[in-house]
């Protein structure tokens, strides 16, 4: 029960330093363009991580818990193995300033640990071919919607006061910060959910997780597991939303720079288009229960709103690296978790 204990705030750890690392994302814009301050702009982002499980049901936590590896191999040495690959990759990329993306960190982790463990059998082609399609569509679509919402802006506020337009999209910005906000917690913090409902849930940890278990779901939850239902109790969801929305409080303000300033300067017109872009984006892809990479598809967004104005307002040396670390990101996780779980399961045989 120990061990199952340790991996639940392990996973919960992964989901903080998954707010940690994406604070980027959900602030870079709003404070590079001045409308907020660091600290209060965290906070504003931190309070709508929190509340997104008001508005999104579980469905990218299902395709995690059970749509990466069949839940019939997962056990506590399959789920430390993706928590260590994901997490080892998240500190790695932070400490290098590269807003690579936590969610494929922990797919990678899911798939290496998984395969080492029941070989291809373990994955799930389905659900491992939707992620990886959407590694490449959630840019394009945070670049497309962008670039139109752009267009549509630009075009309305022209008759306008260049003063008036910039002082109006100062207080936009604060609604498509929080609409990016509760996107990015709506479905990163269900990336944790599905870990920790898999662990109590999977197959061949059932007997072990027993007692956490029925301490974290109510009666209504344990009848529909014993039913066979792939659920996610309330109780984690709430710990998972808390955990994100605290990380995304503490900041990681290296990455702040390399997304806020490096790629493009910003206006608060152009914030105000890329998230909201992006969140749209996000809201889509967290109702047909597919977990994308928020880093993927602001950086799309913002590298959509800077073409927009000219093609050399983008920094493509920049944009390249962050593509590279994209492409890099599962198969490292991979990696680790594979070596993570083989290192687990020889020291405790």
């Amino acid at each position: 029960m120990l061990w199952i204990l340790f991996l639940i705030i392990l996973a919960l750890f992964f989901d903080y330093l998954n707010g940690f690392h994406d604070a980027a994302n959900s602030v870079a814009t709003v404070v590079s363009t001045r409308v907020l301050s660091p600290k209060v702009a965290v906070a504003w982002a931190g309070f709508f991580n929190f509340v997104a499980f008001l508005v999104f049901h579980t469905e990218v936590a299902k395709t995690i818990g059970a749509g990466i590896v069949d839940i019939h191999f997962v056990d506590a040495n399959l789920v430390f193995g993706a928590l260590m690959g994901a997490c080892g990759w998240n500190i790695l990329t932070w400490w290098w300033g590269l807003p690579s993306s936590s969610s494929h960190a922990l797919i990678g982790g899911l798939i290496g640990a998984g395969f080492v463990k029941g070989g291809v059998n373990a994955l799930v082609a389905g659900g491992i071919f939707k992620t990886i399609l959407f590694i490449f569509l959630s840019p394009l679509l945070g670049f497309l919607l962008s670039i139109i919402i752009g267009i549509l802006v630009f075009n309305i506020c022209r008759p306008f006061n260049p003063y008036k337009v910039d002082h109006f999209f100062r207080k936009g910005q604060l609604f498509s910060a929080a609409a990016y906000s509760l996107g990015h917690g709506g479905n990163d913090a269900q990336k944790t959910m599905g870990i920790i409902s898999m662990l109590l849930l999977g197959g061949l940890a059932g007997q072990e997780a027993a007692p956490i278990r029925d301490f974290l779901l109510t009666h209504e939850e344990m009848h529909q597991v014993a039913q066979g239902t792939f659920i996610v109790p309330l109780s984690v969801v709430l710990l998972c939303q808390g955990s994100i929305a605290l990380g995304t409080l503490s900041g990681g303000w290296k990455i702040v720079k390399t997304m806020g300033q490096k790629i493009t300067r910003l206006r608060p017109v152009d914030g105000f288009c890329a998230e909201s872009g992006s969140s749209i984006s996000l809201f889509v892809a967290s109702m047909l229960g597919i977990p994308v990479s928020t880093t993927h598809t602001i950086t799309g967004a913002i590298v959509g709103v800077g073409s927009l104005r000219r093609l050399s307002c983008v920094r493509w040396g920049v944009a390249n690296r962050i593509v590279w670390a994209w492409f890099i990101t599962i198969p490292a996780a991979a990696l680790i978790s594979a070596a993570c779980y083989l290192l687990k399961t020889w020291l405790f045989k």
